[in-house]
């Protein structure tokens, strides 16, 4: 089998987010075995059936054809309010439609939360499993992934510098590898 491709969903639109700092580690940490890449969604227009009649926005048609050429999807997101932010709700609203065209089905899928706090986005963790289940993606359950205080595991230029973090990671991604290769057909 080659590399898998991977997409990366950024649910922080901040710039120098520490959720976009995570994904970028990520990407460097995941090969040779995983080929990541970030597909931004922070210039999705909010989902509404009504722009699908006729010509659909243009950064939705570039959203839907990226994903749809790709074998995996991780999430990386921060949590707002307890769940997940509407960036991330909107991009799988967005590849769920047209009805019958969803980019989403099959795909296997696993979730990084971050956090400056304690509980490391237990909740955008667990209610963005939520939709992943209606969308047939199936999603890595173990090892979980709930970064806390995020900020201790990053130097001032946003580098991953924690060497237990960086393991953890790590064993992650070649977890996440094995989880992509089992879902493959016989």
């Amino acid at each position: 089998m080659s590399t898998p491709e991977v997409a990366v969903l950024v649910g922080s639109l901040r710039q120098g987010s520490f959720t976009r700092a995570v994904a970028q580690a990520l990407i460097g940490l995941a090969a040779p075995r995983l080929h990541l890449r970030i597909v931004e969604i922070g210039d999705l227009p909010l989902y509404n059936p009504d722009l699908d009649e006729g010509t659909p926005p243009a950064a939705w048609t570039r959203f839907r054809g990226e994903m749809a050429g790709v074998d995996a999807v991780l999430f990386a997101t921060p949590e707002y309010n307890r769940s997940m932010p509407a960036a991330v709700k909107n991009a799988l609203d967005v590849g769920s439609r047209p009805y019958g065209h969803s980019v989403w089905a099959k795909k296997p899928a696993a979730i990084v939360s971050v956090s400056p706090g304690l509980l490391g986005g237990f909740g955008a963790n667990h209610h963005l499993r939520q939709p992943l289940v209606f969308l047939d993606m199936p999603v890595l359950q173990q090892p979980e992934v709930y970064l806390s205080k995020v900020q201790e595991s990053l130097n001032e230029a946003g580098e991953l510098s924690n060497e237990r973090t960086r393991q953890f990671l790590a064993d992650f991604l070649a977890r996440f590898a094995d989880w992509i290769a089992q879902q493959q057909p016989a």
